[in-house]
C-alpha cells in the first residue's frame, strides 16, 4: 500500500459508515422516491398511437380507435383534475394515445363513442394539468371539452369501472 492509499482509507471507512447509516435510517426514503420516478404517467409512448393536428384539420385525422382493459386506477394520477371534478376508472399504465397540438386551439373536444359502453376519460395536458370526463349528457361515453388548449402534446387514458374489462371505441378530437 502506498502514501496516498494509507491516506484514503480512514475516509473509505467513513463512507462506507456513513451510507450503511444512511440507509438503515432512511433507505425507505429512497425507495419511495424510486417509486414516484419510475411512476408510468411520465411515459412518452402510447398503447394506440400519436395524432398530429393543426387547426382546420381533417376530422377523419382526428379518428383513432382502441381497447381498454387496464387494471390501472386512474385515480392514482390523481383524485381530481384542475376542475375539481373525479377523476375515476380502470385503464392501463401507458397512456392510450398521444395527441400533439401543432398551434393553440380556442375549443376542442375528445370524445369516447364505445357504443353504449361506460367510459372514462384522463387527459394530461402539456403543463401537466389533468383534465377528467365520464357520462357526456345523457350518454356513458366520456367527453373533454375545453376551451384554450396549448400547442404541445396530450396525453390521454380510456378508462373503464371495472379492471381487465375489454371494450372496444373510437376517440375522436372535434372543433366545436
Amino acid at each position: 500500500m502506498n502514501k496516498r492509499q494509507s491516506r484514503l482509507l480512514p475516509a473509505l471507512r467513513f463512507n462506507q459508515s456513513h451510507w450503511r447509516n444512511a440507509w438503515s435510517k432512511g433507505g425507505w426514503l429512497l425507495g419511495i422516491l424510486t417509486g414516484i420516478i419510475s411512476v408510468p404517467v411520465l411515459a412518452d409512448t402510447a398503447n394506440f398511437g400519436t395524432v398530429s393536428l393543426a387547426p382546420g384539420f381533417d376530422t377523419a385525422t382526428s379518428l383513432v380507435s382502441g381497447y381498454t382493459g387496464g387494471s390501472y386506477s386512474l385515480s392514482a394520477i390523481t383524485n381530481r383534475d384542475v376542475n375539481n371534478k373525479v377523476c375515476i376508472g380502470f385503464a392501463d399504465p401507458t397512456p392510450d394515445h398521444i395527441i400533439v397540438l401543432q398551434k393553440n386551439f380556442s375549443n376542442l373536444r375528445i370524445a369516447v363513442d364505445s357504443s353504449g359502453s361506460d367510459t372514462t376519460l384522463l387527459v394530461q395536458a402539456p403543463d401537466g394539468k389533468i383534465y377528467c370526463g365520464d357520462d357526456t349528457g345523457r350518454l356513458k361515453d366520456a367527453s373533454v371539452t375545453l376551451s384554450q388548449w396549448q400547442e404541445g402534446s396530450y396525453k390521454v387514458w380510456v378508462g373503464v369501472f371495472n379492471p381487465g374489462v375489454k371494450i372496444n371505441y373510437t376517440l375522436s378530437v372535434q372543433q366545436p
